[in-house]
C-alpha cells in the first residue's frame, strides 16, 4: 500500500486523508460518495444543482462571503458533481489551512439553500443546459450514455433536464443529502507541508461534531441491453459519432488490462493507434479518442470522433480494422512493452497534478478502503500478459455488441 499518506477515522465516520507534501501549495478536498445515479425518479440533475446550492448561503455566510473567503487570500475554491461522487475542493497558500478547512465543511454541512437563491441558480443551470445542447462534442458523450444505460439513473444527464430543474424545491435538496451524504462515506483529503498532529487536531474541531448518518444507499445495476445504431439529424456542420458498449466495473479483475488496451487504442497523447491511423494516416478526423469509464458495479468504454459527413464511414471502418486487429492477433512482446512503459509514464507525469492525485486518492480509500503505491499499481501493469489483452479485447471489442450513435448535419 501506499504509504505517504495518514488516515484518521472521526467517531462519526467521517475519514480524514492526509499527505505530507513540501509546497507552500496546499490543497484539500471533500469527496462524497453521492452522485446523479443516486437521484430519484423524476428528479435528473438534483445531485448537480446540490453542488451549485452549497455556494449560495450557508447558516454564517452568504454568498459573496464565501466566494470571497479563499478568494481574498489568493486560494480557489471549486466543486463538481459525477455519476457516484460529489466533490468540493480548494486550494491555497500554506497558512490558511483553516481557513479552507473551515469553508469546506461550512458549505458541506451548513448550507441553508434559500429559496431566492435556488430561483436564480436555476436560470445559471438552465442556461448550463442550453450551452452543452450547443455543443454537440459534449452533448453525443451524454446522449450516448443515455442509449447505454437507457431506463437506469445512470443514463440521466447529470445536469438534468430544464423541467426538473425547474420543479427542485428545497425539500428534495434536504432528503438526497440526508438519504446520500453517509459520513462514512465521505473523506476529507489534505495535501500539505503540516504536522500531522496538526491536521488531526483540526479535523477534529471541524468535522468531528458533524453528526453521524449512516444512511445505506440502494443502488441497483443496470439491466443488459441491445446493441443499437442511431442516428439524429442536427443543426451542426460535421458528424459527430460515438461507439462502444457497457463495460468491466472498477473491481473486475480485467479493469487494468482494460485501461492498458484503451490507452494504446485511443488515450492519451498522439501515438495512440487511432490517431495514427485515422488523423495521421487518412487525416479524415481532427479528433478521436478512446475512452474507459470504470463505476462501481458496471462501466463504459467508448470511441468519440468528429468529421465530415462523407466520411463517416470510412472513418468507422478504420475503427473497426484496429479493433479487429486487437481481437484477432497478440500484441508482440516489443509491442506490449511499448503500451506499458507508455502508460506507466502518463501515470507517473500524472503525479505532479498534486490536486488530481489527491482527489484520486480519496476515490480509491472510499471505493477499495486502501490506497495503493506506484509501485503496486506499475506491478499490476506489468504483470498484464499479450493473452489477457486479447481475451479482452474479445470480450468488450465484439462489434456485434457495440453501439453506436451518429449525429448528422441536416440537409
Amino acid at each position: 500500500m501506499r504509504t505517504d499518506h495518514q488516515v484518521f477515522t472521526l467517531k462519526n465516520g467521517v475519514r480524514i486523508l492526509f499527505q505530507p507534501a513540501k509546497s507552500s501549495i496546499s490543497h484539500c478536498c471533500l469527496i462524497v460518495n453521492a452522485g446523479s445515479r443516486d437521484e430519484n425518479v423524476g428528479e435528473p440533475g438534483l445531485a448537480h444543482f446540490i453542488e451549485h446550492l452549497l455556494f449560495k448561503g450557508t447558516q454564517k455566510r452568504n454568498t459573496n462571503q464565501i466566494l470571497n473567503r479563499l478568494e481574498v487570500v489568493g486560494g480557489d475554491l471549486n466543486a463538481y458533481t459525477t455519476k457516484e461522487y460529489t466533490c468540493l475542493q480548494a486550494s491555497f497558500l500554506k497558512p490558511h489551512l483553516e481557513r479552507a478547512m473551515d469553508l469546506l465543511q461550512d458549505i458541506a454541512f451548513f448550507s441553508t439553500f434559500p429559496e431566492e437563491e435556488m430561483e436564480k441558480e436555476k436560470e445559471v443551470i438552465l442556461d448550463e443546459i442550453a450551452s452543452y445542447e450547443d455543443q454537440p462534442e459534449e452533448a453525443i458523450n451524454d446522449d450516448f450514455e443515455a442509449m447505454l444505460f437507457a431506463g437506469h439513473p445512470l443514463g440521466e444527464n447529470i445536469l438534468g433536464t430544464p423541467d426538473a430543474v425547474k420543479s427542485f424545491r428545497q425539500k428534495h435538496i434536504l432528503q438526497f443529502i440526508k438519504k446520500n451524504y453517509n459520513t462514512h462515506e465521505m473523506v476529507f483529503a489534505i495535501s500539505g507541508s503540516y504536522p500531522p498532529a496538526k491536521v488531526l487536531k483540526l479535523a477534529e474541531q471541524y468535522f468531528g461534531f458533524i453528526p453521524e448518518n449512516t444512511q445505506k444507499k440502494q443502488r441497483v445495476a443496470p439491466l443488459a441491453i441491445q446493441h443499437q445504431i442511431t442516428k439524429v439529424k442536427k443543426p451542426i456542420n460535421q458528424a459527430h459519432c460515438m461507439l462502444g458498449s457497457r463495460a468491466y466495473h472498477m473491481h473486475h479483475e480485467s479493469k487494468t488490462g482494460l485501461l492498458l488496451l484503451n490507452n494504446l487504442l485511443g488515450g492519451n497523447g498522439m501515438s495512440s493507434r487511432l490517431n495514427l491511423e485515422i488523423r495521421e494516416k487518412h487525416g479524415i478526423a481532427y479528433t478521436i479518442e478512446s475512452n474507459y469509464s470504470p463505476l462501481s458495479d458496471t462501466g463504459l468504454f467508448a470511441i468519440y470522433f468528429g468529421t465530415d459527413t462523407e466520411k463517416t464511414d470510412k472513418t468507422l471502418k478504420l475503427i473497426e480494422k484496429e479493433l479487429k486487429k486487437l481481437r484477432e492477433k497478440k500484441l508482440g512482446l516489443i509491442q506490449l512493452a511499448q503500451a506499458k512503459q507508455k502508460f506507466i509514464g502518463q501515470i507517473a507525469l500524472g503525479e505532479e497534478n498534486r490536486m488530481g492525485v489527491l482527489i484520486s486518492m480519496a476515490k480509491s480509500l472510499l471505493d477499495y478502503q486502501k490506497i495503493d503505491s506506484l509501485k503496486e499499481v506499475f506491478f499490476r501493469i506489468n504483470k498484464i500478459k499479450a493473452e489477457d489483452l486479447l481475451q479482452i479485447s474479445n470480450e468488450i471489442f465484439d462489434a456485434r455488441q457495440m453501439s453506436t450513435l451518429l449525429f448528422e448535419p441536416e440537409a
